[in-house]
């Protein structure tokens, strides 16, 4: 079977300039850190909903969009992934208040003082994508039964993924695009799937509400995405500083010199 030609416009990243190819570095650097603090906050947020702490699971994600079905979401939480946060004593309190009906009356002298000690720094109300204990009104909506994320949550936190990562991967298939990689449809394969898997995650966040085993695509998806933002990382950094010179490239190269015999 012959080589796919090489397209006319198509420069290889030892045909950009140096300036460049450092640019397109530093590009890949910034969003290679950032999609692993993206990675390390999407682990902190989601595992342990299911009670266990160190895995990220298809339970927790189902309970994240759609609920538990039973309790409330101050209960789910200081069950699963903040049960670390407070002492045993303090979260037995706050778990009881709940049992007993979230009384006003107690909200100040007895639930307040734990809220400002242990949960302010982060549940103040200033980070939307997490719940807002700051007064008594707040805590009862936390209080209510679980049913996972909220449609207008989804609805703002969807829009936010859509343009961030549509932004982060058009960056960084552009620079991929330089890289020489056969059979083409396998390389522009690469290029289309985090764009194709990020419509899938999204969507499947509403669907996981109404059925769980969405949950499952939520997962695959985001994987297939890591994969090719690393698949596309790793190749582009190889090739702009370390890999070995393409042979189509090099006798494209070779047959552009001019005849000086």
């Amino acid at each position: 079977m012959s080589e796919t030609p090489i397209h006319p416009l198509y420069n290889h990243f030892s045909e950009l300039p140096a300036s460049l190819r450092v640019m397109y570095t530093a590009v890949l650097l910034m969003l290679g850190l950032g999609y692993l603090f993206a990675a390390v906050y999407l682990f902190h947020s989601y595992a342990g909903k299911d009670g266990n702490s160190l895995t990220l699971s298809y339970q927790d994600v189902v309970i994240a969009y759609s609920g538990t079905g039973k309790g409330s979401r101050l209960e789910t939480g200081l069950r699963g992934s903040m049960s670390a946060m407070l002492p045993f004593e303090e979260r037995a309190m706050l778990l009881d208040w709940v049992k007993d009906g979230a009384e006003r009356a107690r909200f100040e002298p007895e639930v307040r003082p734990i809220l400002d000690r242990r949960c302010m720094a982060c549940h103040d109300g200033s980070n939307p994508n997490l719940p807002n204990l700051n007064g008594y009104d707040n805590m009862l909506k936390v209080t209510e039964q679980d049913t996972g994320t909220g449609l207008f949550t989804l609805v703002r936190v969807s829009h936010i993924h859509m343009f961030g990562l549509t932004l982060v991967f058009f960056l960084v298939g552009t620079i991929f695009s330089h890289a020489y990689v056969r059979p083409v449809w396998f390389k522009c394969t690469v290029i289309a799937l985090p764009f194709v898997s990020l419509l899938l995650d999204i969507g499947s966040w509403y669907f996981t509400k109404l059925y769980h085993p969405f949950g499952w695509v939520v997962m695959i998806a985001g994987g297939v995405m890591a994969l090719s933002f690393a698949y596309m990382w790793v190749v582009s950094m190889w090739q702009m500083w370390s890999g070995r010179l393409p042979e189509a490239i090099a006798r494209r190269r070779a047959s552009d010199l001019p005849d000086v015999g």
